[in-house]
């Protein structure tokens, strides 16, 4: 099976790995080591180097009691990092929301995959 997104394809019939950057300062798995925009980009680029065949990008934790985080909040941390991202890497990159809105701006930014 192949999945279309944005101008990549992938065939699903090869295991593929995601590479998971987490902007958020309360994220339980990295413990909030990429706040800041130049320190995920370098995390993504450094997943990509590492085999990564799609990058997932996350402004709000999912980790249990997280606060919600505002709509602009979260644009505010995950714009920047596709924006950087889309223009050094060649590899579909994924935005990790719930809010229709942040789906959408992300697209617009280049994102091709939505994980809701």
């Amino acid at each position: 099976m192949i999945l279309h997104c944005g101008n990549f394809n992938l065939d699903l019939n090869t295991p593929r790995v995601m590479g998971i950057v987490n902007v958020t300062p309360d994220s339980f798995s990295d413990g909030g080591k990429y706040t800041q925009t130049s320190q995920a980009v370098a995390h993504g680029l450094k997943l990509v180097e590492d085999g990564a065949d799609i990058l997932d990008i996350g402004g709000e934790s999912t980790r249990p009691n997280a606060t919600p985080v505002s709509l602009q909040e979260e644009l505010d941390r995950i714009l920047p990092v596709i924006e950087a991202l889309v223009g050094q890497v060649n590899i579909p990159i994924s935005v990790d929301t719930y809010k229709p809105a942040v789906m959408q701006a992300a697209i617009n930014a280049g994102a091709s995959i939505v994980n809701d």
